[in-house]
């Protein structure tokens, strides 16, 4: 095995944080292997003054590092799931998922506010439609105001903005140690979280079999099973992380369960469809999930979607 891998990141604290996490299990499997990081501006790292919906288009958060991969410039890179297009660039591949971290949205407010007592008419930050429409669902009162920015540009826009909350994954401040400003866990069925929430996404050139093999040691294969199920939701709708699309597959008595939502952008339409299988069927359960929302009339929601960019 070579002695040195090249990791590629995105340059925010939060994708930093992740990969050096990543970065650590393996250093305590392979001691002697150095890790060096690469940072990659992507494209939606880049366009911060536009809604991630107007922006459009699959992978805004991964397209500059799956280039890098392909171009050899770096051995993996570490991914958040949620920001993984359903369709994998061809000639990549996951080559890892470690175990999931909490995969709920949360609040954060400095009166302390939760989802319940924020005051009629609050205004609520968040840059996620599939947020903004369960939100708005269970509370219509109150005011959507769209933030960009990575975590800590965001909990300042809570000063700077006139702010009563806004809303994260729960995930990205656990990691960051930041669990101190959660002011509450939105529980998933109030607020059904993206597809792979929570899971990190270690991908890889697909023939490159050494650097597969050493990746393999830190995959959580529960944690895989149910995120394939997930993202094979997302597959068959044809859906991005720019779309009001949430999923969340969880094990029940050595079984999984999985929950599907599509909704539309005014919360007006909420359709959930839900079903539980064996870890076998990880994958057509994703897919019959998504034929249960397009029965519903998925398709028409997420067409309006796609034209009111």
């Amino acid at each position: 095995m070579k002695n040195t891998f090249v990791v590629g990141s995105r340059k925010s604290q939060l994708a930093l944080t992740q990969t050096e996490w990543v970065i650590e299990k393996l250093k305590k499997l392979y001691p002697n292997i150095r890790f060096e990081i690469k940072e990659i501006v992507t494209k939606g790292d880049k366009i911060l003054d536009v809604t991630l919906s107007k922006v459009g288009g699959k992978g805004l958060f991964v397209k500059e590092i799956e280039q890098a991969l392909l171009d050899g410039e770096i051995d993996f890179a570490v991914h958040s799931m949620k920001d993984m297009p359903a369709e994998m660039a061809e000639g990549l591949t996951i080559g890892a998922v470690p175990e999931r971290e909490d995969p709920r949205d949360c609040l954060i407010s400095n009166q302390d506010y939760t989802i319940e007592t924020l005051p009629i008419g609050a205004k609520v930050g968040t840059s996620s439609l599939r947020r903004a429409a369960q939100i708005v669902a269970y509370r219509p009162d109150l005011k959507i105001e769209s933030i960009r920015g990575n975590v800590n540009t965001r909990l300042s826009k809570l000063e700077t903005d006139g702010l009563n909350a806004i809303i994260l994954a729960a995930a990205g401040l656990k990691r960051m140690n930041w669990q101190d400003r959660i002011t509450q866990y939105l529980d998933v069925d109030l607020c059904l979280p993206a597809v792979g929430q929570g899971a990190l996404g270690i991908q890889v050139r697909e023939n490159d079999q050494e650097t597969i093999q050493m990746l393999q040691s830190i995959d959580d294969q529960e944690t895989r099973m149910i995120i394939s199920a997930e993202r094979a939701l997302l597959h068959h709708l044809q859906g991005g992380c720019q779309i009001p699309i949430g999923a969340y597959a969880r094990w029940q008595n050595d079984q999984i369960h999985l929950v599907g939502m599509v909704a539309a952008v005014d919360g007006k339409r909420i359709l959930k469809a839900e079903v539980t299988g064996s870890k076998e069927e990880a994958v057509s359960l994703g897919i019959k999930v998504a034929n249960q929302l397009l029965q519903q009339g998925a398709d028409q929601i997420l067409a309006e979607v796609k034209e009111g960019r």
